[in-house]
């Protein structure tokens, strides 16, 4: 795939201008987002990936267009599990609502670019040692066990990481919140204020996610140019889809078995191919093994669509059970006409 130069300026470009536009209207009127306002700004973002997995597809061919729309539901769905843990985050620290958008764009610029710095680090890793497939399909199968030994996504409670518990101690900061602003002066001194403290949260938050689905989409794709606008178009839709599906997140119960099975499933890919490139002197002593078979982007997409589709239903059937029997459970027994009564 050979994207000329002008390719990446134009496409960085673009998203660039897109996310300004954002960040000025939010600047201008922080609010909550309407279902409707939230539905259409997040069509318009899932419209846009489509097209230029379209665009994929026509300049570069399906293979191509399959490894775009593979990584990008890969991420999208990885990142619904990060919606999850920003819905706590959020109550945790007690945001006002109209300044969730504030706190979550600033996020999703920051998670960008800690993703862009990863992305073009996994790239010159992955040229200059093709070993390193080992290491992400291992790290993937067993990101993919712990998460189904959690079972059913069910914590309700956020705990603050080391980095953030220094910078509470180190940096003095006020209680109150003064809007989207991140500092304040009072006194002649400047403080932090709750903001920069959510916005941490956020970004080190995405950073760890980030350590799962990068390696996860590389196990897709080899092309950075993918790689980037994959995470792009997943992340910019992120903050529409936070506020559009906040109740829906809490029905998703099967979501991390879910993601353990698409995780386990890309690592099995990455260690196949691994194997199939295989250059360690310890394994068929340094020769590729080339009778390894490789999963092709059309089955990896399948798989990716089945796996989605069945957590999304199963989810939801199961929540529906659940609520019809708790239901019938508080709902007092009927008597009718042959019920009999003791006095």
């Amino acid at each position: 795939m050979n994207v000329p130069a002008w390719g990446w300026y134009l496409t960085i470009g673009l998203m660039t201008v897109a996310l300004l536009i954002d960040v000025f209207v939010i600047a201008r009127r922080p609010h909550v987002p309407s279902m409707g306002e939230a539905g259409r700004h997040l069509a318009f973002y899932v419209t846009a990936a489509v097209l230029f997995g379209l665009f994929v597809w026509w300049e570069w061919g399906g293979r191509y267009a399959g490894e775009f729309f593979a990584g990008w539901l890969t991420e999208y769905s990885l990142s619904v599990d990060n919606l999850f843990v920003f819905l706590l985050i959020m109550q945790s620290f007690r945001v006002p609502q109209r300044l969730q958008q504030s706190a979550l764009m600033i996020g999703i610029i920051i998670a960008i670019v800690l993703r862009g710095i990863f992305i073009a680090l996994g790239a010159v890793v992955i040229n200059a040692y093709a070993w390193v497939f080992y290491i992400f399909g291992a790290f993937l199968i067993y990101t993919a066990i712990k998460l189904a030994k959690g079972g059913e996504t069910d914590d309700d409670e956020y705990h603050e990481n080391r980095f953030l518990i220094w910078v509470e101690k180190t940096f003095p900061a006020t209680q109150q919140w003064h809007g989207a602003h991140l500092t304040v002066v009072q006194n002649g001194k400047r403080l932090i204020t709750p903001m920069m403290i959510v916005i941490l949260a956020l970004g080190t938050t995405d950073l760890l996610f980030a350590l799962d689905s990068i390696p996860a989409i590389y196990g897709l794709t080899k092309e950075p140019f993918l790689v980037l606008t994959a995470n792009i178009f997943a992340l910019m839709g992120l903050r529409q889809l936070y506020f559009l599906i906040g109740g829906l997140l809490k029905r998703l119960i099967y979501l991390s078995i879910g993601l353990a099975v698409l995780l386990g499933f890309i690592g099995v890919k990455l260690i196949l191919h691994a194997l199939h490139e295989n250059n360690l002197p310890f394994i068929n002593d340094g020769e590729p093994l080339h009778g390894v078979p490789e999963i092709p982007i059309s089955v990896s997409l399948g798989a990716i669509v089945v796996i989605l589709g069945v957590t999304t239903v199963t989810s939801l059937l199961k929540t529906r059970r659940d609520a019809r029997a708790e239901a019938r459970a508080a709902s007092p027994v009927d008597s009718g006409p042959g019920s009999t009564s003791s006095d």
